[in-house]
């Protein structure tokens, strides 16, 4: 079973916290509250804790950030060995993957665009100050396809930055982990951006098009989901390149014999193959697959085969029972049908 995401916040403040922020305003309770909230969140980096104090009502919009990058991980990886179920057990973030695997690539980028996202719909909707619709493009024409920007566009730039300033915050070390680490914050905020879309309305007499006003909004999050898994199927090995006196790592660069090439922007990077997720390894982040269920004619990765790792499944029979072909009758009543279904299900030994 997954283990539901909780940011951690004793319950009187976050009811507080919840009610007055939700109504545009910080109130006084909030403003009092703040220290303690900050301060139990477990696993904040510095920086990340002073953002928390400064800006109590973003904390909130940040936890539903990262649960959103959760649930999408969990979605997309849902067939597989490693189904994202040790995520968000300890921290704001999660549990952090300690190989430098795919998997751990694809949890940095979907969660930095988690909160990108969350962010930025949370300005447009009025729900977090100092923030709101993209007034650059407010006023402004569009000479070649005859259309003036109106209406409210998402300010994704300002979301990518909140995003930015918090989630980048936690990587202090300098090594190669965290030049993996803040290369895939910035693909999954980078996919974010090119993903915005185009939306406009017309305007004029009996449904005419005398002047077209258009307006940007956010993707679904499903989407961005998709493609940061084929871009998890397509990761990048790479190893980082010290290039100063003290030799610490300063870039990454695609590991290859005679290679010097960096990898694309919105590349996935790894620096550790990834373990295989079979028996239960919490230092990878591994639940193991002993339970889980498996489809016996499947030559996925759900099938038994592969799901199992070879130690076999273990067959269980149930009868499903339903009423069925309903038809009301005069008057005035329903009269159903029992109808009944022998099922199998299949789990990991």
């Amino acid at each position: 079973m997954h283990k539901p995401f909780r940011l951690w916040i004793p319950s009187v403040f976050l009811c507080f916290s919840v009610i007055y922020l939700r109504l545009g305003a910080l109130s006084s309770v909030v403003a009092l509250g703040a220290n303690i909230i900050c301060n139990k969140i477990p696993g904040l980096a510095p920086r990340q804790r002073a953002i928390c104090h400064s800006r109590p009502d973003a904390i909130i919009v940040i936890g539903e950030g990262a649960q959103l990058g959760i649930n999408e991980c969990q979605y997309q990886f849902r067939y597989g060995r490693w189904n994202c179920s040790a995520l968000g057990e300890r921290t704001v973030f999660g549990q952090e993957l300690r190989v430098g695997s795919r998997e751990a690539a694809f949890t940095y980028a979907i969660t930095a665009a988690g909160v990108a996202h969350a962010v930025t719909a949370s300005c447009s909707q009025g729900n977090l100050s100092n923030c709101g619709c993209d007034r650059e493009k407010q006023g402004f024409y569009n000479q070649e396809e005859g259309w003036k920007w109106g209406g409210c566009s998402a300010d994704v730039k300002y979301g990518v930055e909140f995003s930015r300033r918090f989630v980048d915050a936690r990587e202090i070390k300098k090594s190669a982990r965290r030049l993996m680490n803040l290369h895939n914050n910035e693909a999954g905020r980078k996919v974010l951006e090119e993903r915005m879309k185009l939306e406009c309305k017309c305007h004029g007499v009996s449904g005419s098009c005398t002047t077209k006003t258009c307006w940007t909004t956010l993707p679904k999050f499903r989407e961005i989901g998709y493609i940061l898994k084929e871009k998890y199927n397509e990761a990048v090995h790479v190893e980082a390149v010290p290039a100063n006196r003290l030799r610490l790592p300063t870039f990454l660069k695609v590991k290859k014999v005679q290679s010097y090439r960096k990898p694309v922007d919105t590349d996935l990077v790894y620096i550790e193959r990834s373990p295989n997720y079979c028996e239960e390894d919490r230092s990878t982040g591994s639940v193991g697959t002993q339970g889980r269920l498996c489809n016996r004619t499947s030559p996925h990765a759900d099938g038994c085969d592969l799901m199992c790792c070879g130690r076999g499944y273990n067959t269980h029979q149930y009868t499903r029972v339903w009423q069925c072909n309903c038809k009301f009758q005069w008057c005035c009543f329903v009269r159903c049908n029992t109808c009944s279904e022998r099922t199998e299900v299949f789990t990991c030994k």
